[in-house]
C-alpha cells in the first residue's frame, strides 16, 4: 500500500516548471489510482493478493508571460479517434435501421 501512496503527490499532477525566451511553463497531468486486495479461491482462501496502479493523463499547462496566467488544453489524439468512431458506429446503426426492409 505504501508503494502506492508514495505515486500518488502533487508533483504527479503539476509538472517540473521549464522557461523558455521569458514565458514559464507548468505541465499539468489527470492522476487516478486505483487498487484492491483480497484471497484466492485456490487453496480454501488462504493465498492473499492484491494489485493496483496510477494512471497518468496530460490534460494541458499553464503559461505565464508579463504577469499574465492562461490556460492551454492538451491536444488528445486518442480522443479525438475514440470519438469519430464511436459517431461511426452510431451513424451505421441508425442507417442499418432505417433501410431494413418492410
Amino acid at each position: 500500500m505504501e508503494p502506492l501512496l508514495k505515486k500518488l503527490t502533487g508533483q504527479r499532477v503539476f509538472g517540473e516548471p521549464y522557461e523558455k525566451d521569458g514565458v514559464t511553463f507548468i505541465p499539468v497531468a489527470s492522476v487516478r489510482a486505483g487498487g484492491g486486495f483480497g484471497r484466492s479461491p485456490k487453496q480454501g482462501g488462504e493465498v492473499p493478493g492484491g494489485g493496483g496502479g496510477v494512471v497518468n493523463r496530460p490534460v494541458g499547462m499553464f503559461v505565464l508571460k508579463d504577469g499574465d496566467v492562461r490556460w492551454r488544453p492538451a491536444f488528445d489524439l486518442n480522443r479525438l479517434i475514440l470519438g469519430g468512431q464511436i459517431l461511426a458506429g452510431l451513424a451505421l446503426i441508425v442507417y442499418a435501421v432505417t433501410r431494413r426492409p418492410r
